[in-house]
């Protein structure tokens, strides 16, 4: 970084005043005879001047002054012309403020100064570039070897020499590495509030270009970048980029330097193509996931087939089955009960597999015992509770060989709907554990719980399993003719909604009126009715049963 010494190093001027100011970095040198050319200056200026404005000794004090107000990195004072010397009142106001003056004579002219200086500043400029361009290829290679965010920001984090934060657009912390010196929890969680409040502030709170962060030990001294996802906000075509992240730098010791600066920005890029990368990723397992759940339950998947699908999810000759059924609305739905699964089944340490399936969040886990298979049900759950806030059901079958996978999803199922079915508003207390701070409950039920109807639902003979579904089912299914299946659908979503009126209502689209003629239609066609607990819980295990002998 060029200085004030160096610049004059090899130039025959004389210093005057400010010795202890002349490490200061130069920013740029600037040429004036205004008397007060600040409103033209950012700082860390070199000023030259003949000091033709400047003819009393107030104008030439107050004119230091200014300048040294202003964080200017010093003054030339060029002699041999309207000053044949240094006038005293500048020197002892230079001396006053530690601002560096020089006297420049007459021999010397200002052009070979600026271009002394012209040609420092470019060459340093052009070295920050090269280093700039070889970090960002280097982060772009942490990108395309697939190596993660943790890769990036410790590639960062080497690069400047400091820490290296990548938060969500929420505050959630995504990733975080250092150089030498560890960041505080503190102020992690202070820098996670500020960004928070950031965010809620709307799309240009924390500024396209970023801003500084006051929290904690990173107060005054970091920066924090927004981090666009693509496409702007409201269609808008000038409006801010979509925020999906924050990058948050600070150096070990000091100030971001330049080339740290330039470095952050470029790495936006960088850490916004990484997240993109791992969204594809996600979304593509995701969406696998999803396949080969719903093809393990309807039997779509077996033998060999079974295991070669199930190899990538790190699920080998037996596995355990968990359903969890999503919170009600206001708590995110299906989408954020399968991440709050998938993120307590990595909490544990677990290989496995999370996908929806039919209105019900499932994972296929490895092959524990049982108790150990229920176990770690509970702690997912608890874990899954706390992160929704909302009280959660969550079912576990047997653990079971691959190739039965399919009848350990149904038990888990059965598990959880014999439960409602038993106690029809919801509050069952199989096995129940407080979320930490909060009011949600989470209520863990596996096959055990089903008693007498699993032996029925375990079955191995299909056959039989057949002739006692088709018993109840059959004369809906014979007499359905113009209704389209209308009947069998509206007898399911009864069941599964526990005879809660609106709500099956509301899940077939029709108006409860509509709902209440059909299921009369239901129980004049079998001769049972919904207001016998065993005729509604044959119903149920008849629904059941039919899927798992479905071909």
């Amino acid at each position: 970084m060029l200085t004030v010494r160096e610049l004059f190093r090899d130039i025959d001027i004389r210093l005057l005043a400010g010795e202890q100011g002349i490490d200061a970095p130069v920013r740029w040198v600037h040429i004036t005879e205004l008397e007060d050319p600040t409103p033209w200056l950012s700082g860390g200026e070199l000023l030259l001047t003949t000091g033709m404005q400047l003819g009393s000794a107030d104008r030439q004090r107050a004119f230091v002054l200014r300048l040294a107000d202003h964080g200017l990195a010093g003054l030339g004072f060029g002699t041999g012309f309207a000053h044949e010397r240094v006038p005293e009142a500048l020197v002892e106001a230079a001396a006053e403020r530690g601002l560096p003056l020089y006297e420049i004579p007459y021999a010397v002219p200002f052009i070979a100064i600026t271009e002394t200086a012209f040609s420092r500043l470019v060459n340093e400029q052009y070295a920050v570039l090269r280093r700039a361009i070889a970090a960002h290829e280097r982060l772009e290679r942490i990108v395309l070897s697939e190596r993660g965010i943790d890769a990036v920001a410790g590639a960062l984090a080497t690069l400047i020499g400091g820490a290296v934060l990548v938060f969500d657009a929420r505050g959630g912390l995504l990733a975080q590495r250092s150089f030498r010196a560890e960041v505080d929890d503190e102020t992690v969680a202070s820098l996670e509030k500020e960004l928070r409040e950031r965010t809620r502030g709307g799309p240009d709170a924390g500024g396209r270009r970023g801003f500084a962060p006051s929290a904690g030990a990173f107060g005054g001294r970091a920066l924090a970048l927004p981090v666009g996802a693509g496409g702007r906000r409201d269609g808008e075509a000038d409006g801010a980029p979509l925020l999906q992240a924050w990058l948050v730098a600070a150096k070990d010791g000091g100030a971001l330097t330049e080339f740290d600066r330039l470095t952050l920005h470029q790495a936006v890029t960088i850490v916004a193509l990484e997240l993109l990368r791992r969204r594809v990723a996600e979304d593509t397992e995701r969406r696998l996931a999803g396949d080969v759940l719903s093809a393990v339950v309807s039997g779509e998947l077996r033998g060999p087939d079974l295991k070669r699908r199930l190899e990538p999810f790190g699920l080998g000759a037996r596995v355990g089955v968990i359903v969890l059924t999503p919170p009600r609305p206001g708590a995110g739905g299906l989408a954020a009960a399968e991440a709050a699964l998938g993120a307590a089944l990595r909490s544990e340490a677990a290989d496995g597999l999370v996908a929806v399936h039919d209105g019900l969040v499932g994972a296929l886990v490895p092959g524990y015992d049982e108790d150990e298979l229920f176990a770690l049900a509970r702690r997912i759950a608890e874990r899954a509770t706390r992160t929704l806030g909302a009280s959660l059901r969550l079912g576990a079958g047997r653990a079971v060989d691959s190739a039965d996978a399919r009848r350990a999803f149904h038990e888990a199922r059965c598990a959880l709907e014999a439960l409602a079915l038993a106690q029809p508003h919801g509050d069952g207390d199989v096995d129940r554990g407080a979320a930490d701070g909060a009011s949600a409950r989470t209520t863990v039920a596996t096959y055990r719980d089903l008693g007498s109807f699993q032996l029925l639902l375990s079955l191995q003979d299909d056959d039989a399993l057949r002739l006692f579904c088709d018993s109840i089912l059959s004369p809906i299914e014979e007499s359905e003719g113009a209704y389209g299946g209308e009947l069998m659908r509206s007898l399911e979503a009864f069941i599964e909604e526990n005879g809660q009126w609106e709500r099956a209502a509301k899940r077939l689209y029709c108006h409860r009126h509509t709902l209440r003629y059909r299921i009369r239609r239901v129980e004049e066609l079998t001769g049972r009715s919904m207001g016998s607990a065993r005729d509604r819980i044959e119903f149920w295990l008849a629904l059941r049963g039919r899927e798992l002998v479905r071909d």
